[in-house]
């Protein structure tokens, strides 16, 4: 019986979860809004989560934290993607170039290449380290996403510096 019970929980916890995760309310436009207003990178980084935890029933619980803060960073992270393939796009025609010249020029595209693989392995273990301030710990999970989202939005930013458009 107490399986029966335990597995009719674990089911019902299952199918709770999209409901509780659509009480959340995420938008991007308040970090938006401040990057377009030449805010700067503490002010702005965060600063939509931030909105979704206030304005959310929930949002300041540590599963709202969660959600609002792994929204926010999704979008960094998707900003990143793209600004890393345009540069890339661009560091591939540069060594095009430079090959045609006949120019002895180390490749732009794989030294981008391997400071972004260099990047992930920093970003990973610098918010494994802040995960372990919490010393296991509920706030080591928003800790670790509020990480997440900043050096994700750090490095997207970067990146984006780096297109020549």
């Amino acid at each position: 019986m107490i399986r029966k019970v335990s597995g009719l929980f674990g089911v019902l916890c299952v199918l709770a979860a999209p409901v509780a995760a659509q009480e959340f309310s995420f938008s991007m436009a308040t970090t938006e809004e401040c990057l377009a207003s030449e805010g700067t990178f503490d002010e702005c980084v965060g600063a939509s989560a931030q909105d979704c935890m206030n304005s959310s029933p929930g949002g300041d619980t540590t599963v709202g934290m969660g959600y609002c803060l792994e929204q926010e960073w999704q979008e960094w992270d998707a900003l990143l993607n793209m600004h890393y393939g345009e540069v890339r796009a661009e560091a591939r025609a540069t060594d095009a170039e430079m090959q045609e010249i006949g120019a002895i020029a180390p490749s732009q595209e794989a030294a981008l290449r391997d400071m972004q693989r260099a990047w992930i392995g920093f970003r990973d273990g610098l918010c494994d380290y802040e995960r372990s301030l919490w010393g296991g710990g509920t706030g080591g999970g928003p800790a670790t996403l509020s990480c997440l989202m900043r050096e994700t939005a750090r490095q997207a930013l970067f990146l984006q510096s780096q297109r020549s458009d």
